[in-house]
């Protein structure tokens, strides 16, 4: 049975309990329910309360002028909710179509750094050619026997609390692709064509190869043919090409353009649809930037997730590819992956199976049987193709430092009978407050795969409470712990009606495309400067835990803001915390040492202190 500590982690991208179903993929699905409408009344209450600690006074009692006039009976607010609830009778989400166009498809940053997350493994033991294409042969079996689990309809369905979570985002990473438009972007998943994809792309010196990982009768290739085929590509590949993947880094507007004038020679286009329809993309990298023990990690996450720069390895990736691992020859490995299909779940999931599945002893011997040499794909490049990746060469303007906290991990919170993800929440709080003297808006994301199609609502980090207890903290209180516990409490409380389907964010923003869709002119509050505020996150912040001692890392989603990714380990905790270079007023590294700072000073404040009873 779970304790209740384990239920209050709910959501928080859990370590989830799973059962093997065999062949009921969709009978599972069907049976899970539907994403409620939360009450209007609830939504405008919490929305007021989630705008105390980040906005003026002032400014608060013209926000709730606005949002009692909306919310009043006969008013904007009820016609626009009962056209959503209509919507959710009428969709399996009435949710996630709208959010995949609007988070990412719309988006017209770069998908690199602004988007798609690095996740860094630890580093493996081998620092040369054979140790690399060794270790990459591995994976690609690793990541083979992971997809006959989801074609197989055998992936053991996940538990959260003991409610059944949606398990439809494992059938959409594979085999499956972003493509640029002019405007917005889309997604094919080939996985669901009628002759599935039987090929994975690999990237050597920026250039491409097609490398087929099944035998005729259907069976994959060994790790041990995988290593003769890697070695050939390897040897095949030239030095001096142009590093067509570029031209994924680019702002989207930009690469729209660009692929518009590539896919016109049907060479072009035939290795473009070649890498679409891969299973995966593996990248096999070249040296990267040696620098201190100190900061090997650092690199190796600005190695995930941009590639370093057009000097080393952002060329050699194709960032609109959802999933790409990456193995340098250092012994440095991770992978990016493209965030429109996924959450970050559902990819550690398939990475922790592959790093056990490369612990383990080769078991197949391989069959001595002659093997097609892998083909190179061939792209012809136009002045116009030449001019658009020389501007693509990716600027470096982040900043990212990735930190393990080895003083404590999940067991100094679990043995206060804290929510370990509300504690480090809590000491983010802090930290943020002791370098600006001010709360920010702060998301940090919350799983919605209790329902079917479900995708992630807002937990907002940032409550009456927190601010109640930062503000207290360095002001020799004697209420510290009774603020802290309250914090906690409130974070623990926002989190449990997040991934019920009650947070805010999400409904607002259903409210809000009703009136965009209905052509209806757009209710104040929308048009608030509050509102705006309250989606100006300046700390981005995600709890993704994982079996494998790894962390992911995003960059910011404001010029002066920060990313923190986290994965609570036992007795350590992984940061990734990120900013931008050009903004004067953030820094990657101080926030980073206040983080630390202020989970060492909460602890002590927890025992110097009697426990009180929860």
């Amino acid at each position: 049975t779970e304790t209740h500590q384990q239920k209050a982690e709910a959501f928080l991208y859990p370590p989830v309990s799973a059962i093997r179903v065999s062949g009921r993929y969709l009978t599972h699905q069907k049976g899970l329910p539907s994403l409620p409408v939360p009450p209007l009344q609830q939504t405008c209450e919490h929305y007021i309360s989630a705008l105390e600690p980040i906005i003026e006074a002032e400014e608060l009692k013209h926000t709730k002028e606005l949002v009692d006039e909306f919310q009043k009976a006969g008013g904007v607010g009820e016609g626009l909710q009962r056209s959503l609830e209509k919507r959710a009778c009428n969709s399996e989400n009435w949710l996630s179509e709208w959010w995949v166009q609007i988070a990412y498809l719309e988006y017209r940053l770069p998908v690199v750094v602004h988007s798609s997350p690095g996740l860094v493994l630890p580093r493996m033991n081998f620092r040369d050619k054979q140790g690399q294409i060794r270790f990459a042969a591995k994976l690609i079996a690793g990541v083979l026997d992971f997809k006959t689990m989801i074609d197989n309809e055998t992936l053991p369905v996940e538990y959260l609390g003991g409610k059944p979570l949606c398990m439809n985002q494992y059938y959409e990473v594979l085999s499956s692709c972003r493509i640029p438009g002019l405007k917005k972007d889309s997604v094919v998943n080939h996985a669901k064509s009628s002759r599935p994809p039987k090929h994975i792309t690999v990237v050597h010196n920026f250039e491409f190869f097609v490398l087929d990982v099944y035998n005729s009768d259907g069976t994959p290739l060994t790790a041990d043919q995988f290593c003769v085929q890697l070695e050939r590509i390897c040897s095949s590949s030239q030095t001096n090409i142009e590093p067509v993947g570029i031209l994924t880094t680019q702002h989207r507007d930009s690469w729209g353009k660009s692929y518009v004038s590539l896919i016109k020679d049907n060479t072009n286009k035939e290795s473009v649809s070649a890498i679409q329809r891969s299973i995966f993309t593996l990248c096999l990298d070249g040296a990267i930037p040696r620098g201190s023990e100190e900061t090997y990690r650092s690199c190796a996450a600005i190695q995930m997730l941009h590639g370093g720069g057009s000097q080393w390895n952002s060329g050699n990736r194709w960032f609109d590819k959802t999933l790409q691992f990456i193995v340098g020859e250092d012994g440095t490995c991770g992978a990016n992956y493209e965030h429109a299909p996924a959450e970050g779940p559902p990819i550690v999931a398939l990475i922790d199976h592959v790093v056990e599945y490369t612990r383990k002893p080769e078991m197949v011997r391989s069959p001595m049987v002659p093997l097609p040499m892998p083909q190179k794909l061939h792209f012809t490049i136009t002045p116009e193709i030449k001019k658009d990746i020389e501007e693509a060469k990716l600027a470096q303007d982040l900043d990212m430092r990735v930190i393990v906290f080895g003083h404590f991990g999940k067991n100094v919170p679990k043995a206060h009978k804290m929510s370990p993800d509300a504690f480090i929440q809590i000491a983010l709080q802090l930290a943020y407050y002791r370098m600006y003297q001010r709360c920010c808006a702060t998301y940090e994301s919350a799983s919605l795969r209790m329902f079917r199609l479900g995708r992630t609502d807002t937990i907002r980090s940032a409550s009456s409470a927190s601010a109640a207890f930062v503000k207290a903290f360095d002001n020799s209180s004697k209420q510290k712990v009774d603020l802290m516990v309250k914090a906690v409490r409130a974070h623990r409380s926002y989190t449990n009606m997040a991934v019920s389907g009650q947070a805010i964010d999400r409904h607002l923003l259903g409210l809000k495309m009703v009136a965009v869709e209905k052509k209806l002119p757009m209710p104040d509050i929308f048009t608030d400067t509050a509102y705006a505020k309250a989606l100006c996150y300046q700390l981005s912040t995600s709890q993704v835990p994982s079996k494998t001692d790894c962390v992911m890392c995003f960059g910011p989603v404001v010029p002066n803001g920060y990313g923190v990714c986290y994965n609570p380990m036992e007795d350590h905790i992984n940061f990734a915390v990120s900013s931008f270079n050009s903004c004067e007023e953030t820094n990657a590294a101080h926030l980073a040492q206040a983080v630390v700072e202020a989970l060492l000073d909460m602890r002590t404040v927890l025992e110097q202190t009697p426990r009180p009873k929860l």
